[in-house]
């Protein structure tokens, strides 16, 4: 297909396979203009960088270039296929305005420097801080986008040389409710289910998760189970007319902020109706008994009047989910970034452990990730966790992790958990956080309530170091800017939503002067002198290939046990974990086939939380309540949103994304083929209330919440009722007249959000606000209506 007709019609043509087949393998490639395949010089094994899917493929080399990709069609995770950021934003790495040298602070101007000033003057601080008020006067934020090599490194430069428990990732942005409910379910993270059930179920319900659009070849996948023998039947729980809902058998929009009590109501369908495996939740299970007693009250009639969607609809969803004998689940932002978003995911989960539906081909549950590597800042401890799932409140886990480290338990040993980012965020405001390192995200756009995070990254009191392969919004803000290398300019391995790791090599040399992130966390170790007990340096290794051996020990034993992995397998292919040494595949696809779940007390992540209030459990009530580690039935009461549409604010506004973008465009707008698919930020809105408000499509409007208004042309959609949709993955460089822009004129949704976290993941709540919106008169509204190709809206195609 054409660079325009993958565009418009962004998941290719179809390859129907049935229920229990192999999905056909269809090879997608996409070279530099006028060369042929046989003009590549060599082809480098890699993966995609820009979602979670972790489509494989191979980057062609020509003259020292990266000159295009090529799917791989033995690959279990995507059979050659490439959604349009994987064939396009390769060519972003090329872009003329790729950081090459370090950038100084001087006079408040950034000026190039060479590698030894940018690093004497972050170490000088950073050694300062230490003397004057202790390790934890530093802090760290990464990305869900680098290596694992790369955040195990972190990990241990930050964790166990500096010793700060300040250390977290964007990764609390997009996948931290994935985590959280995983452990508050199983009593660990890792996905119980893999792509290939959806090969193999009968009913997929997709919760809050656009896959279409943020997995787009794991759409593919089940567009060609719909077009195949036996298709599946799809429940869609989004309040927008997404492709998903447009494919559903049922559609549910609920008002946003009512996903608990949707999630109570059809739990309370299948128990009245006896569809649940009592055998399965006595023999593996705790916690039932609580869990039907909250949910006796949700009737449908009571469910449909809090969500604002159909009794019946609901029961024919319940009847869905109830009847079926092979049942996937999905969930994404859509209850990540909502209100009582841990409660809503955890009982997604209770839908499964009340049908006995895990561990068996078609019977998963995938809590999904946003971004490529998110599972490895996870399992690395790059994040509010420990490295390998250990437990931080067991004092077991933290000696343990510090013999693999040879440091002193008090170094990694703290009063509470790992510091989670937007905590971080307060720190720095207060002036107790002297030393932030973010490195390969862009929180001056991703964060909420931008205005308050852009005052507290220009603060005088914090020394800001940014790591970026772009001048982002945020790099322009800080005192050091660090040059990375790209994809493609680096070697190390990540793990997708499904637990598949793959082996990205490198392909090209990094531009001008820029390192892979590893070599520089590993200079600043190394210049800071950080030493384990033994004087030996602190990380002990020099490359990649060291810190994957390291990792591996560390992973060792774990449920993310990476023992039996190595470069040489994964250079032939993506592979599961947990794989240990000496086991064949057949252990790695499914978790908890066995009804045994990695939640005995001595073992576990965590000993859970308070899905309301977010309270911590300590040991002696996890092992009270759940003894012989099972898995855990977590029930949750409704709670009403914090901030719910009002007279003065009578819509609710939503964020979300689009196919043709990844974040805050930092490769995407860079990309021509991406960036004209969608080049500006667009509201979406219902007929009726663009009707009420005097709107037509295309007009120019000002929405508005408590903090901040924004300007853009108006989309008007089939999207519920009282609700209004704003891409988040604008920022501010392309502005027109605007050094600084004001609240009124900016293009960043994130001005208009909220900054309140969900109490147990921590995720900020980027879906629960009020908004009004209104038409503002412009010039050229009558001859600009919105284009729906050109507003980020794909076409709907099943051909």
């Amino acid at each position: 297909m054409s660079d325009r007709s993958r565009i418009r019609f962004p998941w290719g043509v179809r390859t129907p396979y049935g229920r229990g087949d192999v999905w056909p393998a269809r090879v997608d490639t996409n070279l530099a203009d006028g060369l042929a395949p046989e003009d590549v010089e060599r082809w480098v094994p890699s993966a995609s960088v820009l979602h979670s899917n972790g489509d494989a493929f191979d980057i062609g080399v020509r003259g020292g270039r990266i000159v295009g990709v090529r799917g791989r069609a033995g690959d279990r995770v995507n059979r050659g296929r490439l959604d349009p950021k994987d064939l396009y934003a390769w060519r972003a790495t090329a872009s003329a305005d790729r950081l090459t040298t370090p950038l100084l602070r001087v006079d408040g101007q950034l000026v190039p420097c060479d590698w030894d000033a940018a690093m004497e003057r972050i170490t000088r601080r950073a050694k300062e801080l230490l003397a004057e008020t202790g390790p934890e006067s530093i802090g760290f934020y990464t990305s869900g986008q680098l290596f694992l090599e790369e955040y195990y490194t972190l990990a241990v430069t930050a964790r166990g040389g500096i010793g700060t428990n300040h250390l977290d990732g964007n990764t609390r942005l997009c996948t931290a409710t994935a985590a959280e409910s995983l452990k508050e379910s199983f009593g660990c993270d890792g996905q119980p289910g893999t792509y290939t059930d959806i090969d193999h179920a009968d009913v997929i319900a997709l919760y809050g998760h656009n896959v279409a659009e943020t997995q787009s070849v794991l759409w593919e996948r089940i567009l060609d189970r719909l077009a195949g023998p036996r298709p599946p039947a799809l429940l869609c729980v989004d309040p927008r007319p997404t492709p998903v809902a447009r494919h559903a058998t049922v559609h549910l929009a609920p008002i946003p902020g009512t996903n608990v009590a949707l999630m109570n109501t059809l739990l309370r369908e299948l128990l009245e109706h006896g569809w649940i495996d009592r055998d399965y939740i006595a023999a593996h299970t705790v916690g039932f008994e609580e869990l039907a007693a909250t949910v006796a009250e949700w009737t449908p009639e009571r469910g449909a009047a809090v969500c604002g969607v159909p009794a019946e609809d609901i029961r024919r969803a319940a009847c869905l989910l109830g009847t079926t004998r092979r049942l996937v689940s999905t969930v994404l932002q859509g209850f990540y970034q909502s209100h009582q978003a841990t409660a809503a995911a955890v009982q997604v989960n209770n839908t499964h452990l009340v049908r006995g539906m895990l561990g068996r081909p078609g019977c998963g549950v995938l809590q999904m990730n946003g971004q490529p590597t998110a599972q490895n800042t996870r399992e690395c401890g790059a994040d509010g966790d420990l490295p390998g799932f250990r437990n931080w409140a067991n004092d077991d886990h933290v000696a343990e992790l510090a013999r693999l480290w040879n440091v002193e338990p008090g170094v990694l040993a703290h009063d509470g958990p790992p510091t989670h980012a937007m905590r971080i965020m307060e720190l720095a405001e207060s002036g107790e956080l002297g030393l932030l390192w973010i490195s390969a995200t862009n929180p001056a756009v991703s964060l909420p309530e931008l205005s308050r995070i852009r005052r507290i990254l220009a603060r005088d009191s914090l020394f800001l170091v940014v790591q970026d392969i772009f001048l982002t919004e945020t790099a322009a803000l800080a005192d050091v800017v660090l040059p990375a290398a790209a994809w493609g300019e680096k070697t190390g391995t990540f793990t997708n939503a499904d637990r598949t790791v793959h082996l990205s090599e490198r392909a090209v040399e990094p531009p001008g002067q820029a390192r892979s992130d590893l070599a520089i966390f590993l200079d600043f170790a190394r210049r800071m002198d950080l030493r384990d007990r033994d004087g030996d340096p602190l990380p002990p290794w020099d490359d990649e290939h060291g810190a994957f051996a390291a990792w591996q020990r560390c992973s060792a034993g774990r449920p993310c046990d990476y023992t039996g992995l190595d470069y040489a397998q994964l250079r032939r292919g993506g592979r599961q974990w947990p794989r240990r040494a000496g086991y064949g595949d057949e252990e790695a696809e499914r978790l908890y086939a066995d009804g045994a779940f990695f939640a005995r007390p001595d073992d576990c992540e965590s000993y859970g939380k308070d899905l309301v209030t977010g309270e911590p459990w300590d040991e002696k009530r996890y092992r009270e309540v759940n003894p012989d580690g099972r898995a855990m039935i977590k029930a949750a009461p409704y709670v009403r949103s914090p901030e719910p549409p009002s007279p003065d604010y009578p819509l609710a506004l939503i964020t979300g994304r689009t196919i043709y973008h990844f974040h805050t465009r930092t490769k995407t707008g860079r990309t021509p083929q991406l960036q004209d698919a969608a080049p500006d930020v667009w509201v979406e809105l219902a007929e009726a209330d663009a009707r009420a408000a005097g709107i037509r499509d295309g007009d120019l409007v000002e929405v508005a919440t408590p903090r901040a208004a924004l300007r853009a042309r108006a989309q008007v959609t089939g999207i519920r009722p009282g609700v209004v949709f704003v891409p988040f993955h604008y920022g501010y460089w392309d502005l027109p007249d605007a050094d600084v822009p004001g609240a009124a004129r900016t293009r960043a949704a994130n001005e208009l959000t909220r900054t309140e976290v969900d109490p147990a993941s921590k995720q900020p709540l980027f879906k629960t606000a009020a908004a009004r919106i209104r038409r503002v008169d412009d010039a050229h509204t009558a001859a600009r209506p919105a284009a729906r190709g050109r507003a980020g809206v794909p076409q709907v195609t099943g051909a």
